[in-house]
């Protein structure tokens, strides 16, 4: 439980809630009500296992802020609770509410226990990338993905990470609950196309394709080829070269497949953002920036 303050409002508060819901109880000293909630919220927090965070505001000590609110929701009473997740206050309720009711407000903006076991494993699994130990990152995908199978990031590290190990078959396994999305995830998509590069290149012959190329540079058939087989070898930039060379040459060539493509390799390519101090930008991956401009180039040329 957190007191807040004009002082710690915008930490405390505000740019918590970006990372684990906040509720906010404003009570007075003199409110008889605002007595009888407090302690059952404090047992909701304890019960609640991390998944929100309670703060209280007293009223008569931070009238600038508890007024602000109570104005944004018209409201003129306290206990006055007011949930904020993402930075911003996004609903509350007024009243010495039971505990059952307020677990109903609760779920509905607070992560449910998988949802977030799930995001703990995702990001072990982060930190296990980042120090090599892919098997342990596997399992660790794989149980996020077991736990919360609607945890979309989770499922496309699993994927991204079982391609890379080469384990396409597993890859496709893990996918399935998921390929009816890829027109509505665009990650999703650009996993879908690196597994369909995987089937396409099979027994392709790149001695083959590059003589093509030399006897026409527009055989953009040959070139989306070997871009293909180029992505199965995972040599992620020398495919984003060759798919440029098409969309210099041609930017709507079989409705814009080298350009979707070229944005998949982005997507799959893409490091996590790293860790930074409060208030910072993490710094983009230097090859992934490069490429993206190159294409911003060439398209709007």
């Amino acid at each position: 439980m957190i007191d807040i303050t004009l002082d710690n409002f915008q930490t405390e508060l505000v740019e918590a809630s970006l990372a684990t819901p906040v509720l906010l109880d404003i009570w007075a000293e003199w409110c008889g009500p605002c007595k009888q909630l407090g302690p059952v919220l404090e047992k909701l927090e304890v019960e609640y296992g991390g998944r929100f965070i309670l703060a209280k505001l007293d009223a008569d000590k931070v009238p600038q802020i508890s007024s602000q609110l109570s104005q944004m929701f018209g409201v003129r009473s306290i206990p006055f609770c007011v949930m904020f997740s993402g930075g911003q206050p996004v609903d509350g309720f007024v009243g010495a509410l039971p505990a059952d009711k307020i677990r109903e407000f609760l779920d509905k903006h607070v992560p449910g226990a998988d949802e977030l076991a799930a995001q703990q494993e995702e990001e072990a699994a982060q930190e296990a990338l980042a120090e090599g130990d892919t098997d342990s990152a596997l399992e660790k995908l794989q149980h996020a993905v077991a736990t919360d199978p609607s945890n979309d990031d989770a499922r496309f590290d699993y994927v991204k990470l079982l391609l890379q190990m080469g384990r396409t078959d597993d890859a496709k396994v893990a996918f399935a609950p998921v390929i009816d999305r890829r027109s509505l995830v665009r990650r999703f998509d650009s996993l879908q196309r690196w597994m369909d590069a995987l089937d396409a290149a099979e027994g392709a012959d790149i001695a083959a394709l590059d003589a093509r190329i030399a006897a026409n540079r527009r055989d953009f058939d040959a070139r989306y080829a070997r871009a293909q087989a180029l992505v199965a070898q995972q040599q992620w930039t020398e495919a984003m070269d060759e798919l440029l060379e098409i969309l210099m040459r041609d930017k709507g060539w079989n409705e814009e497949l080298a350009r979707k493509t070229y944005i998949a390799i982005l997507d799959v390519i893409e490091p996590p953002k790293p860790k930074v101090a409060e208030g910072q930008i993490p710094p983009d991956d230097p090859v992934v920036a490069t490429y993206r401009r190159r294409l911003s180039s060439v398209v709007l040329s």
